[in-house]
C-alpha cells in the first residue's frame, strides 16, 4: 500500500464525496489526505477534518515554503492545495493515500506519481441533472451554482485523461464499480 496513491477528481456536485466515503468504510488500507484551502467552512465542516482552512495568506506562504505538493487558484482568490505532509503522514502509517482534488490538481499528482496513482473521473450523468444536485444541496446561492455549472462543463472536457471514468447515474452502481477499481489498482 505505501507508496500508492487513489486520486479522485469531478465536478462539484458529481458524488465524489459520497463514493469517497463509500471506500474510506470498506477496510481497503486508504486514508484520506485533507486537503488545505482558503475558502471558508461550510456547514460543520472543522479544520483539520474536511480541509486545512487557511486564510489566503497563511496559504500563500505555505506556498513559498514549499508545503505544497500541488495548489491551484480554483476560484479568483481562492486557492486548494494538497500539503506534502500529508502525503509522508499516511504513507508512515503504511496506507495508501486517497486525495479528493479538482481536476487540474488530479492530472498534477498523477504526472508526479505515475503509475504508482490511480486516478479517477467522477462524470455526472449529465450537466442538467449536477445543476438539480447542487441545487437540491441548499448550500450555494444561485450565482455560486452557476460559478459551478461552468466550472463543471470546463473539467468534464478534462476526464478522458484520467486512468478511468466512472458515471454516477446509479449511485450503487457508481460505488460499486469504483470499489473494483480500487481494489484491483491496491492488489497490482
Amino acid at each position: 500500500m505505501e507508496g500508492k496513491v487513489v486520486i479522485f477528481s469531478a465536478p462539484s456536485g458529481s458524488g465524489k464525496s459520497t463514493i469517497i466515503n463509500h471506500l474510506l468504510k470498506k477496510n481497503l488500507g486508504l486514508e484520506f489526505s485533507v486537503s488545505a484551502t482558503c475558502r471558508l467552512p461550510r456547514g460543520k465542516e472543522q479544520h483539520g477534518c474536511e480541509y486545512y482552512f487557511f486564510t489566503q495568506e497563511e496559504f500563500k506562504k505555505h506556498i513559498d515554503a514549499g508545503d505544497f505538493l500541488e495548489y491551484e487558484e480554483v476560484y479568483p482568490g481562492c486557492f486548494y492545495g494538497t500539503l506534502l505532509s500529508e502525503v509522508e503522514r499516511i504513507w508512515a502509517r503504511g496506507n495508501a493515500v486517497l486525495f479528493d482534488v479538482d481536476v487540474v490538481g488530479g492530472m498534477n499528482i498523477k504526472k508526479k506519481f505515475g503509475e504508482h496513482a490511480l486516478s479517477v473521473f467522477i462524470q455526472p450523468p449529465s450537466v442538467e441533472e449536477l445543476e438539480k444536485r447542487l441545487i437540491g444541496r441548499g448550500t450555494d446561492a444561485p450565482e455560486k451554482i452557476r460559478e459551478r455549472i461552468s466550472k463543471a462543463e470546463y473539467e468534464m472536457g478534462f476526464a478522458g485523461q484520467f486512468d478511468t471514468i466512472v458515471v454516477n447515474d446509479d449511485l450503487n452502481q457508481a460505488l460499486e464499480e469504483a470499489e473494483h477499481k480500487v481494489k484491483t489498482f491496491l492488489l497490482l
